[in-house]
Order: C-alpha cells, then sequence, then structure tokens
C-alpha cells in the first residue's frame, strides 16, 4: 500500500488489517505497517475513527509498544503517526491517550526523552484556539483532555476537579523538582507547546498554578541553566494569557522577592531575566508596571551596587562571576525596556545613561572609583583638545591577545553599548538630541571607547555612534535619498530594510543604505556650520571622530575598518561634507582599502572569548567605495583637487576589478569624480583635471564596449560615459575630451540603444547628453538623426519603463535647438509617425509629453508633421476629460498646428466631427487656442463664433461657444475685439450651465485685458447673490492666471480684497470666496496675509477699534468667517513663492495652532487639511514646530462619545456620528506627516492612533492598514512588538458576521475590508517571518496563532492575497 496511489476512501476496516503487523517479528513490516497507517490517517476522512473507540484504543497501544521499539525508524515512523491519531480519533479517547502516553516507560529504548516527545507532538496536532474567537469542539474536546490529564500530570496535583469527585491523585508531576537532577528538561518543552497552543483556553486557576511551578523551577539549585532559560521563555509565553489580576499578582510577587536581602546573585539574574522576556513578550500592559520594575533592574547597575562589588574583588582578589551575569541580564532587560515600553521609562532616562555609561567602560581589573572620574572626565573634554581623545596609534588585537582568558567582562561593556544604542534609536528624534545630552554626555564616552580591545564591544560601539550620526541628520538637511538627475539608482543604494540585525555584533548590523546627494551642476555649497543644536554638537566633535576613525583604520580587523568607513561615511553625509580639515588624514587609509584585494583577505574572522565578527575584503571595498563618492559629491572641487592624484589610480584598479559589485560601485565614484574635475564645478580647464577625465573616459568606455563583462556594471559605466560626455560640453568641449573620442564614445552609445540589455542605461545617458548640449557643432547631425530615430522606436516596445525614458529624451532632445536643427525633414516624418500613436487616449501618462514632442517637430517642419492622422488623434484625444501637464501640452499643440498656418484642416474637424460631443469647457479651449494662434489662416473668425453663439437654441453649444471666446481673448489680450457685455448678457440665462460658463469665460478674457474687465467684473459684485457667486468664478479665474501672466493686478488688489471679504461671508459663496482669497494671499503677502489673521485671532469681545484697522470685516470672529479663511489660507500655501514664505514664517505657526483649537467642529476639520497642505507645500516652515501641532492631531482622531447621536429613522434608530469626518482628516494628515516627518513624530504614539484605526469605520481602518504596510519599513522593530495588537483588530474584522439582510453595500464593504486585511497581514508576515521564527524568540504569541488561524480558516483568499503582493512587489 505503501507504493501504490493513496485511496481517498479508508475506512477503520483498513486500520484494523494493519494491527497485527505491528507486533511482526520482522522491524521492516513493523515500519512499513506504521508507514501505511500514517497514509491512512493523513488520507482518510475526519470521521475515519471517530465512532470506533475500539479500533482506536487497540491502535493507541501498539503506537505505544512501537515508540519502545529496539529500531529507531520505527519509533520515528510512532511518532509521526501520533499527531494524525490525534486528529481522528474520538474525542472520548484523548484523555486516556494522553494518560497513557505521559506514564510510559521506555525499556528497550535509550532515548528517555521518547514519551515527553509523543505527548507534545499529540498536543501540537490538536486543533487549537484562538484568542478573541469562540473556540471549535474539536479545540474544546483537546482542551478538556488537557485540562483534566496532562496539567495534572505536569504538576503532580489535579487543578480542577471538572465536577468528578474521588479522584485518584495523580502519579509525580513530570515537572516536579528531583532532589539531584532538578527539572525535567522535556516537561518543560511539552509544558511550553502546551500554553503556546493552548494558552487562550487556559483558566486563571491553571495559569496561576502553572506560573507557581515554573517559579519554584528557577529557585531550585540543582536545576541547570538550560532548563531555567527555557523555564523563563515558557513564562514570557504565559504572560501573554494572564488576566490583568494574574498579571497584577506575578508583578507584585516578583517586586517582593527583589526586596529579599538573601536573594541570591544566581536567582537575581534570573528574576531579571524573566523581566526582560516578559517585556518583549507583553510590553504594552507590562508599560503601567515598569515604574516598579525599573529600580530593581537599575539597581545591580548603580554606582553604589558596582562599589560594593569593587570592594569584594579587592578583597577576594577574584571576580565575581556571578555578579558579573547579574549585570549583564541587568542590561540586557534594560535595553528589552527601553524599546518595549519607551514612553514608561522616560523618568528613568538619566538612570538609564548612567548604567549604559558606567559599564561601556567597565574593567574590573581596574580601579572603579579611577574609572569614573576617568568618564567624568570625558564627559567634560573640550571637543578641541586633541589629546584628550585618548586615541593612540595601537594594535588593538595585540590588546586582545593580552587580555585573560577568562575576563568576560567584555559582555558586560557589550550589553552598555546596545543599551546606548536603544536609547539613541527610541529617544534620539526628541529631547535627548534637541537639548545637548546625547552629545554631551554619550558621543565622547563612545569616542574614547574606540579604543576598545574586544572586537565585538568595538563594534557595538561603532555601530551606536553611527546611529546617534543618522539620528542627527533624520529630518535635517542632511540625509536625503534623492539620486541622481537621471534617475539611475544603484544596486548599492537599495536596502532590504532598516532594521538593525541584532543577532550578532559583525560588520553586518551596520545599514548598507547609500543615500547620495542629487547630481548637481555646482560645487556643493559651503553653507556655514549652524551654531546649536545637535549638527552643531556633531562639528565640534568632528575632529575626534575623525582621528579616531583614522586609528582604527590603520590596524587589521577588517569588521573594524568596514564599521569605521560607515561611520564616516554616516558622518558625512549628515554634515553636507564635514571632512575638508581631515582629507589628508582620510584619503591614504581610505584609498589603501579600496586598493587591496578582496581574494588575498578572504573572509576575516577573529574569534575570542566575546564571539565572532566577520567582514569580507570585498565588503569592505564597496562600503570604502561609497565614502569615497560620498566625499566626492558633498566636497568641493579645490579641496579634493590635490588628492585626486591619489583617488583616480586606485578608484581605476577598483574598476576594473573582476568582483562585478566593487567594479560597479567603483563606476559609480568614477562618475561623481567626473562631475568634480569638469565644469562648472572646477574651474577653467587644468592639465591635470583633463588627464583624469581622459583616463576614467578610456577605462569606462572599454567596460561598455565589452560584452563580457556583467551586465550590471556595463549599465552602470554606460550611464557614466553619459555622464562624463554631457559634463565636458560646451565651450571647452574640445579641450575637456578630443572631438574624435567624443565622436568614438556616442557610436558606442547608439549601438547600445539597439541592445535589449542596455538600452535603458543607453536612453539615460543619450538624454544627459542633449540635454546639456549648447551648440550644434556638438552633435554630428547623423547622430542625432538616427539616435531619434532609435528613440522613437522604442515606444512601440512593451517595456513602460523604456517607453517613459525614450519619451523623456526624446523631448529634451526636440526641446534643444543644438539637437534639433540636426533633424532633416525626412528624420522629423518619420519620428511624428512613430511618436502618433502615443497619442491616444490609452496611453495618458505619456500623452503630454508625446504632444510636446509633436509641438516642437511641428514648429521646425509644419509640412512634415500636421497631417490628417494627427488632426484625427487629436480629435480622439479633445472629447476625453484632460487636465493639468496632459492639458496643457494638448494646447501647446494645437497652439503650434495654428502658429505653422496649417491650422485650417484641425479647426475644420473640431468644429464639424467633434463639436459638442466632448466637454464644451476642453474643446472650447482646444478651438479658441486655434483660433488665437492661427488667425485668418483657420478659416473661421471671432465673429462667426459670435454670431454662432447668437443663433445657438441649446445650452451645448452656446457653452461651447462661450469657452471659444474666453480662450481666444484670454489668447489675443487687448487686441481682443470682445467687450465685457458679450459675456455679461448670457449670465441670465435660464440654464444651469451657460452662466457659470459665461462667468468662466468672463475671466479669462479678463486675464487678457484686466483693464477692460477688471473694473466691471468689480462693479458687478454689488449686485444680487446670484451675480456674485458668478462673477466669484470670474475673479477666480483672473487670480489663477495671474501667476502665469504679466498681468498687473496691483491697482485693483484692494477692492478685490474688499469685496471677496464681504461676499464669502455668505455659506454658498464660502468655497470660491476662500480660493479667491487665497489666490489674492500669495499675490500680495505682505500686505493681506498678516490681515487675514486678524479674522480669527481675536473674538468679538476684543475687536480692535476702527482707528486701529480699516477693514472691518477681519473684525467678525463668526463661524463662517473663520472657516472661510482656515480655507483661503490652504489654497494660498499651493501657490506661492519666496516672499510669501518670507511672511509667512513668523505667522503659520501661531495660526495654525488657532485653527486646531477652533470651537468649531467642521472648522477644526477644515484645520487639519490645512495642516495637511501646509506639511506637503511648507514642510521646512512646520516641521520644527511640529511638537506643538502633533498633539492637537493626536486628539481629533480619538473617536468622541459626545458626537455621536441617535436618529429616529422609522420604526428604527440609528446612530450618527458627528466626528467621522474630522478622524478621516486627522488620519490623513497623520498619514501626511508619517510620510514626511516620521522621525519627529513619537512611534509609540503614532502606532497606539494606528492600531486604535483597525477597529474605527471602514475608510479609516483602509488608511490605516496603508500606514501600517509603510510602517514596517519605517519602524519595523516597533511594528513587531505591535503583532498581537494588530492581530486582535485583525480577528475581529475578520470574524465579523453580516446579518442576512444586509444591504449590497455593507457586504462590499466588507469583503474589501478582509481583502485588505489578508494583504497586509501576508506583507506583515513576510517582513518578520525570521524574526518569528528565531530561536529563542517568544513575542508576537497571538500574531503567530492569528496567522495559523487565517490560514486555514481563509486558505483559499490568503493564497490570492500573497499572489496580489508579490504580483505587486
Amino acid at each position: 500500500m505503501a507504493s501504490g496511489t493513496q485511496r481517498q476512501n479508508y475506512t477503520a476496516s483498513d486500520v484494523v488489517v494493519l494491527l497485527p503487523k505491528f507486533g511482526d517479528l520482522d522491524s521492516d513490516i513493523r515500519f512499513m505497517s506504521l508507514v501505511d497507517l500514517c497514509n491512512i490517517l493523513n488520507a482518510g476522512p475526519p470521521t475515519l475513527l471517530q465512532n470506533d473507540y475500539n479500533t482506536t484504543a487497540k491502535v493507541i497501544d501498539c503506537l505505544l509498544k512501537s515508540l519502545d521499539d529496539t529500531n529507531g525508524d520505527v519509533q520515528s515512523q510512532a511518532l509521526k503517526s501520533i499527531g494524525p491519531l490525534g486528529l481522528k480519533a474520538p474525542p472520548e479517547i484523548l484523555c486516556p491517550f494522553i494518560e497513557k502516553l505521559t506514564n510510559l516507560e521506555t525499556t528497550k529504548s535509550l532515548d528517555s526523552s521518547i514519551p515527553a516527545t509523543a505527548t507534545r507532538t499529540l498536543v501540537v496536532s490538536f486543533p487549537r484556539p484562538v484568542s478573541g474567537i469562540e473556540p471549535s469542539k474539536p479545540a474544546r474536546d483537546a482542551y478538556s483532555a488537557i485540562s483534566k490529564v496532562l496539567i495534572p500530570r505536569l504538576l503532580g496535583y489535579i487543578v480542577i476537579p471538572h465536577g468528578i469527585k474521588g479522584l485518584p491523585d495523580p502519579p509525580r508531576g513530570l515537572l516536579e523538582i528531583h532532589s539531584e537532577k532538578g527539572a525535567n528538561v522535556d516537561a518543560v518543552d511539552l509544558l511550553h507547546e502546551t500554553v503556546r497552543c493552548f494558552g487562550p483556553m487556559l483558566q486563571d486557576v491553571e495559569k496561576q498554578a502553572l506560573q507557581k511551578r515554573l517559579t519554584e523551577i528557577l529557585d531550585d539549585d540543582h536545576t541547570g541553566n538550560v532548563v531555567k532559560k527555557k523555564v523563563v521563555t515558557v513564562i514570557s509565553i504565559l504572560a501573554v494569557y494572564f488576566s490583568d489580576v494574574l498579571l497584577n499578582t506575578f508583578i507584585s510577587n516578583t517586586t517582593e522577592r527583589f526586596q529579599d536581602p538573601d536573594l541570591a546573585p544566581e536567582k537575581r539574574r534570573l528574576l531579571i531575566s524573566m523581566l526582560g522576556s516578559v517585556a518583549r513578550s507583553i510590553p504594552r500592559r507590562l508599560g503601567p508596571y515598569i515604574q516598579y520594575l525599573a529600580p530593581d533592574i537599575l539597581g545591580p547597575l548603580s554606582r553604589d551596587y558596582r562599589d560594593q562589588d569593587s570592594e569584594d574583588i579587592d578583597e577576594d582578589e577574584v571576580i565575581n562571576q556571578a555578579m558579573e551575569d547579574v549585570k549583564e541580564a541587568a542590561l540586557i532587560t534594560l535595553e528589552d525596556f527601553l524599546a518595549s515600553c519607551s514612553n514608561e521609562m522616560r523618568p528613568f532616562t538619566n538612570e538609564a545613561l548612567d548604567a549604559g555609561l558606567r559599564y561601556v567602560v567597565y574593567d574590573p581589573s581596574t580601579a572603579l572609583n579611577d574609572e569614573d572620574e576617568e568618564m567624568d572626565e570625558i564627559q567634560n573634554d573640550d571637543a578641541e583638545e586633541k589629546d584628550e581623545v585618548g586615541l593612540e596609534d595601537e594594535d588593538f588585537e595585540e590588546d586582545a591577545a593580552m587580555s585573560e582568558g577568562d575576563d568576560s567582562s567584555w559582555k558586560v561593556r557589550r550589553c552598555a553599548a546596545k543599551v546606548l544604542y536603544t536609547i539613541i534609536s527610541t529617544r534620539g528624534s526628541g529631547d535627548l538630541l534637541e537639548n545637548g545630552t546625547l552629545y554631551e554626555r554619550v558621543a565622547p564616552v563612545l569616542i574614547r571607547c574606540f579604543k576598545e580591545r574586544e572586537e565585538s564591544v568595538r563594534l557595538e560601539i561603532l555601530s551606536t555612534l553611527a546611529a546617534l550620526v543618522r539620528k542627527t541628520g533624520e529630518g535635517g538637511p542632511g540625509i536625503t535619498t534623492s539620486h541622481d538627475d537621471e534617475g539611475y539608482v544603484s544596486g548599492s543604494q537599495i536596502s532590504n530594510s532598516r532594521k538593525r540585525r541584532r543577532g550578532g555584533s559583525d560588520a553586518s548590523m551596520f545599514d548598507t543604505q547609500v543615500p547620495m546627494f542629487p547630481k548637481g551642476m555646482m560645487s556643493p555649497t559651503e553653507s556655514p556650520s549652524p551654531t546649536s543644536g545637535p549638527r552643531a554638537d556633531l562639528a565640534r566633535l568632528s575632529s575626534s571622530i575623525v582621528r579616531g576613525a583614522v586609528n582604527l583604520l590603520k590596524q587589521s580587523s577588517i569588521s573594524t575598518k568596514q564599521a569605521t568607513v560607515t561611520l564616516l561615511k554616516d558622518f558625512v553625509l549628515v554634515q553636507h561634507g564635514g571632512l575638508v580639515e581631515h582629507l589628508g588624514q582620510i584619503i591614504d587609509p581610505l584609498m589603501d582599502a579600496i586598493k587591496s584585494s578582496g581574494t588575498s583577505f578572504g573572509v576575516h574572522s577573529i574569534t575570542s572569548s566575546g564571539g565572532a565578527a566577520s567582514a569580507t575584503g570585498n565588503s569592505l571595498r564597496i562600503e570604502a567605495l561609497e565614502l569615497l563618492r560620498a566625499i566626492c559629491d558633498t566636497h568641493a572641487t579645490r579641496y579634493l583637487g590635490p588628492y585626486m592624484v591619489r583617488i583616480v589610480p586606485g578608484m581605476l584598479l577598483a574598476v576594473n576589478d573582476k568582483y562585478s559589485k566593487v567594479s560597479g560601485e567603483a563606476i559609480s565614484v568614477a562618475e561623481s569624480v567626473v562631475k568634480t574635475v569638469t565644469p562648472p564645478r572646477a574651474s577653467g580647464a587644468e592639465a591635470q583635471l583633463q588627464i583624469y577625465l581622459e583616463n576614467i573616459f578610456d577605462t569606462v568606455l572599454n567596460i561598455v564596449r565589452a560584452n563580457e563583462t556583467d551586465l550590471e556594471v556595463r549599465q552602470r559605466a554606460i550611464h557614466t560615459l553619459g555622464t562624463t560626455l554631457a559634463r565636458s560640453s560646451g565651450s571647452n568641449a574640445s579641450k575637456l575630451l578630443p572631438a574624435a573620442k567624443r565622436s568614438q564614445a556616442m557610436d558606442v552609445l547608439q549601438e547600445r540603444l539597439k541592445n535589449e540589455t542596455t538600452r535603458i542605461s543607453a536612453v539615460q545617458a543619450i538624454d544627459s547628453i542633449v540635454q546639456s548640449a549648447i551648440y550644434k557643432e556638438e552633435l554630428r547631425p547623423a547622430w542625432v538623426q538616427g539616435v531619434s530615430l532609435e528613440l522613437a522606436g522604442q515606444l512601440r516596445k512593451s517595456d513602460r519603463n523604456l517607453r517613459a525614458s525614450s519619451l523623456v529624451a526624446l523631448k529634451h532632445l526636440t526641446g534643444n535647438p543644438a539637437s534639433l536643427e540636426c533633424l532633416d525633414d525626412k528624420t522629423i516624418d518619420s519620428v511624428a509617425d512613430l511618436v502618433l500613436p502615443v497619442i491616444d487616449v490609452d496611453s495618458l501618462g505619456l500623452l503630454g509629453l508625446a504632444m510636446s514632442v509633436i509641438a516642437d517637430l511641428a514648429k521646425r517642419s509644419p509640412g512634415q508633421v500636421v497631417k490628417d492622422d494627427l488632426n484625427r488623434a487629436l480629435c480622439a484625444i479633445v472629447v476625453t476629460p484632460l487636465a493639468g501637464t496632459t492639458l496643457e501640452g494638448f494646447l501647446g499643440l494645437v497652439a503650434a498646428i495654428g502658429t505653422s498656418g496649417a491650422g485650417q484642416p484641425l479647426m475644420r474637424t473640431l468644429l464639424k466631427d467633434v463639436g459638442v460631443s466632448g466637454d464644451p469647457s476642453i474643446v472650447g479651449s482646444a478651438i479658441g487656442t486655434l483660433l488665437a494662434s492661427g488667425g485668418s489662416s483657420v478659416g473661421v473668425s471671432i465673429k462667426d463664433i459670435v454670431s454662432e453663439l447668437r443663433h445657438a437654441q441649446d445650452d451645448q453649444r452656446k457653452c461651447l461657444a462661450l469657452s471659444v471666446l474666453g480662450e481666444a481673448s484670454l489668447r489675443l489680450g487687448q487686441s481682443s475685439p470682445l467687450q465685457p457685455k458679450d459675456f455679461l448678457e448670457y449670465f441670465n440665462s435660464k440654464s444651469d450651465q451657460v452662466p457659470r460658463t459665461a462667468a468662466v469665460a468672463l475671466g479669462r478674457a479678463g486675464v487678457g485685458n484686466s483693464t477692460l474687465y477688471l473694473p466691471v467684473i468689480l462693479s458687478g459684485m454689488d449686485n444680487s447673490e446670484d451675480m456674485q457667486l458668478l462673477l466669484l468664478h470670474s475673479i477666480k479665474e483672473i487670480l489663477q492666471y495671474s501667476s502665469k501672466s504679466s498681468i498687473d493686478l496691483n491697482s485693483y488688489t484692494a477692492e478685490i480684497w474688499k469685496k471677496l471679504m464681504k461676499i464669502s461671508e455668505s455659506e454658498d459663496n464660502k468655497a470660491i470666496g476662500a480660493e479667491c482669497v487665497g489666490r489674492l494671499i500669495s499675490i500680495e503677502p505682505r500686505r493681506y496675509l498678516p490681515s487675514l489673521q486678524v479674522a480669527f485671532t481675536f473674538p468679538v469681545s476684543d475687536r480692535l477699534p476702527k482707528a486701529n484697522h480699516d477693514q472691518e470685516y477681519l473684525q467678525d470672529s463668526t463661524p463662517s468667517v473663520r472657516g472661510m479663511v482656515i480655507q483661503a489660507v490652504r489654497f494660498a500655501l499651493t501657490d506661492a513663492d519666496e516672499t510669501f514664505d518670507e511672511v509667512l514664517k513668523p505667522l503659520l505657526i501661531r495660526m495654525l495652532s488657532t485653527m486646531l483649537n477652533d470651537s468649531e467642529l467642521e472648522n477644526r476639520r477644515l484645520a487639519l487639511i490645512t495642516l495637511n497642505a501646509a506639511t506637503q507645500n511648507k514642510a521646512n516652515l512646520v516641521l520644527p514646530h511640529l511638537s506643538q501641532l502633533l498633539p492637537l492631531v493626536m486628539k481629533e482622531s480619538k473617536p468622541n462619545p459626545g458626537l455621536v447621536r441617535e436618529v429616529q429613522m422609522g420604526p428604527f434608530k440609528h446612530k450618527v456620528d458627528d466626528g467621522l469626518e474630522i478622524r478621516k482628516s486627522a488620519y490623513e494628515t497623520l498619514h501626511a506627516l508619517m510620510e514626511t516627518a516620521f522621525a519627529r513624530m513619537s512611534a509609540s504614539d503614532l502606532f497606539d492612533r494606528v492600531v486604535a484605526g483597525l477597529q474605527d469605520d471602514h475608510e479609516i481602518r483602509m488608511l490605516c492598514n496603508l500606514m501600517l504596510t509603510k510602517l514596517i519599513i519605517l519602524d519595523p522593530e516597533e511594528t513587531l512588538r505591535r503583532l498581537d495588537s494588530i492581530a486582535e483588530r485583525y480577528q475581529a474584522i475578520l470574524s465579523t458576521k453580516l446579518k442576512d439582510n444586509a444591504v449590497k453595500q455593507d457586504v462590499e464593504k466588507a469583503q474589501e475590508a478582509n481583502v485588505d486585511v489578508l494583504r497586509v497581514s501576508v506583507r506583515l508576515q513576510t517582513a518578520f517571518q525570521g524574526s518569528l521564527s528565531s530561536t529563542g524568540h517568544n513575542s508576537a504569541q497571538v500574531w503567530k496563532a492569528y496567522w495559523e488561524w487565517v490560514g486555514k480558516e481563509f486558505k483559499t483568499q490568503l493564497q490570492a492575497a500573497d499572489s496580489s503582493v508579490k504580483f505587486q512587489r
């Protein structure tokens, strides 16, 4: 049977047939029978043995006998059959099954763990409960057996009688402590699985009994450390399911035990470790108890405790290892407290800092009092006193070899460094960084510790200081993730995760992300260093950091060198330079690291008492090249020039390296060097710089030509070649590179453009060249013509990125007069034909660029471009909803056709074939543009349109004619023959569309001739409300176009302001009036922005006297006026210049604070939208003051029960939440702030609101899910800690059952919510799968149970969600 095809219709009789074979003398027969049994149990129906108690009992007896078989294979197969049998067995047999397994005594097998392993296998196979969901009947049956048999068997007594009297006492408990051996490790493992699988169903009395027994094991002196570590893990898992009362009792008992004066160090260490494990397991629930637990953790790390330890060492002259272990455990738990309960640990910040600083320099072999005095001196060192750094050129390896083999103090120092790292990572974005604490107290000590003799500790110290440097640059102008102008992103610039690898202390823990600065044409500006703040503090320590780093680069450990280079790279990126005075010290060791052979290093590892640290020579070279690239990008040429004689040869050596990643990074450095040695960064054309440029050019060109080169390397080389040709263009082109070499390289790029693997890189390179060309002589006509045809041909490819890049390059080619003049008529005709298919409604993303290219070609050669096919394409597009840049590109092309004199066919087609079939505003703009640009050549005049307007009978034709006249008047300006009355007479039309269209057309005509139209418009604003609303649309058009044209509104702004503020008081006019006011503010900010603030700063009782302010309307504090003002500020923020920013800066925060504190709910909602706009458009003004505004946003994101009201709808009552809209706006604002200013936000507070939002309204849940997907990247560690809370919310969503009479909309919302939850669940599980499955990771137990439940209950939907997520990646 084992070798045949498995059946699906097994019955109990198939099992009965196998029973005699289990006792066969031949072990092979016994083994194969067990294999067949396992197959039957796995493939059979769920009811296979459910109703056959006797057969199941016989199978159990046979399996028990097989577990004690002399053959190991038979034993293993019997173990595999236990789980499937547990799923198919009748519920009533589970109790005796467990009892027999736990009482099994193996006489033939030497492995005494078989009974516990078999029981554990059975427990794991049972259906499991999920927190927050009603357990299934199989899960209840399984728990009943565990509660009746297994737990009493573990403890040795009955915990819950289950209503049965007269039960005999169970045998000796598996968890009972033996007098000599201590507790049984197999029993602890069994309890671990029991709690993990059935924790949600355990009763409080059972949890309490288990916790008590586990505590007894920790107190037992005979139990080994391995078992006790497992016990700590079980307690942390059990704590997940503690009730509030049990948790309170557990914490109280633990704190009482700490007060025992006779508490042994070993037991104190275990208690401390247990609290650390519990903190990782239930961080949110443990938070309120931190104030009671932290003193007990900090006690062993205090100075008094250390002094007492010192006295003991002096008396005995022997280091107390138990005390060392207590310190290590306390530091590890302190790190867990700081990471898991960061907010609750704030009151203990000073004590935590003191502990970290005290023990990061800890050495029990020296006089402790002297060390403390030395540490105090370090903290007070002047950064400019070089001798105080204490770093000399010393060989750390010799020091390490000289250290005593039994000295484990390095563990304490490493844990202390991790504590400091955690403080920096959790508090480095707030007060500790801003008030200088981290740089005054922590940074000098870390620099001093550069001379640490233990490799793993030294790496932690470097990592901690690098984290501080990166925190300094977060949210500021230092670190940026921008890339080159050409959009090229190197592979080394992509980091898989921001999460720090804490598994070991090696060079891999350093972030490999290399944020680069955008390519600048000029040398980096030397902005003055700030006089205060974190960057100023970092600048003051720069000499000490560089001097210490140089000493580290001179020693032989590759791991230390790589970590040091990473630190320097972070420093350069944060300070945007900062090494001007130290380049002479840095360049030589840096180039030595780059030029050293990666193969000669191999894998360098250092093994000591501290563990292992490893890094390869090639990884060091890559890191060193990234640092060199950062230096070139951030330092002026005049400082780098003297060192090019050392930089260029070493860099070119790395470019030719056989290791592709080294070669690729070196090519990126070569590109930065090219920018450094070419104008305008390098003034003039120095002979030496020309030599460097030619050497780089020759090397890179050879790589581009070589087909055997690695693809990524060749792509980077193509990009660098394009940069070289672009930067060497202009008046100095012939001096920098010979014309023959330029021509040769351009031909190679043209060839690479035809290659499928390199064409995207070639497109980007050609794009750089045609952008930079100044003179026609720089480009050969034949080359330009060939390249333009190739670029246009790429538009037919299916690769979207290739099509977009090719079209951008083609636009730059046609937009540059130097390259456009090289195109002949034949080429223009061919290019136009190739671009024409892109002018289609299915290519909206490329449509604007394509029309812009055609417009450029039409200006050069209209006869070759403007054809019937183009006219038909434009007419097909004009009936679609065009907007933004696409509409501008469309009108630009129409204007170019009209200017060329070839617009008559297009005009005829627009009027005849399109007419009123499209949007009148868009079609009218097209016809009006063509009419104004083409003049008499289009065959239609303004008089014809006016006549059509007067004789039109339907509203659509009138709207079209009005739109045409408005657009034509805008473009004709004062030469337009139309008068305001030509538009005003249609304001009284009974149609809903015609008056609005006439108002917009009047405004557009006013843009062209403001002196004629504006007085008429302003005088009409004193009429009826309907007229006022229409004229507001006219004013809006004029103000909107004023920033794009040269309209002079200075003589009208005062009257416009007065009219707007008066008219906008009406509820109907408030929205459009606010937009007009905002536009006017952006035009004259100095005049009107301060006045605007008056409208909502002063309440009615505090109105300003008329003598102090002549605009009485600004003194009105009614809610509608304040609401209009808030909206006006939002519109003003989206369209303003530097003058506006200068005026806005001292007012913005006060205005936003006032808005967010408004008494009206709707006004606060509008204020949140305004803050959102300010964050996106004026981040530099908002983010420094975010601490004042963020609490107000957080407050609005919380549900307010006072805003929930009950509405009677017929016989039913319905609850309406008036605060829902403002909560949506609050979450949208948090989302925007998270993307722009996450470093300035409290991660804990943000996660609180995101997790809370998962149980809010449908739209808020969807937004919170989106925020979670981004938080996985932004803060993976906090996301990991919140998995349990997320799992609880997601379970509730997926478990929601709709009523039978639910409407279609509710069903669709529920389905959408489930799909979204499953997608985010897949992302979370994928992101943290390694952490959740790692050995010793005891947190997120709720999430693990939730994920298992989802896999069973939503298997099909989960697979679909997984496929969707993979496709999106």
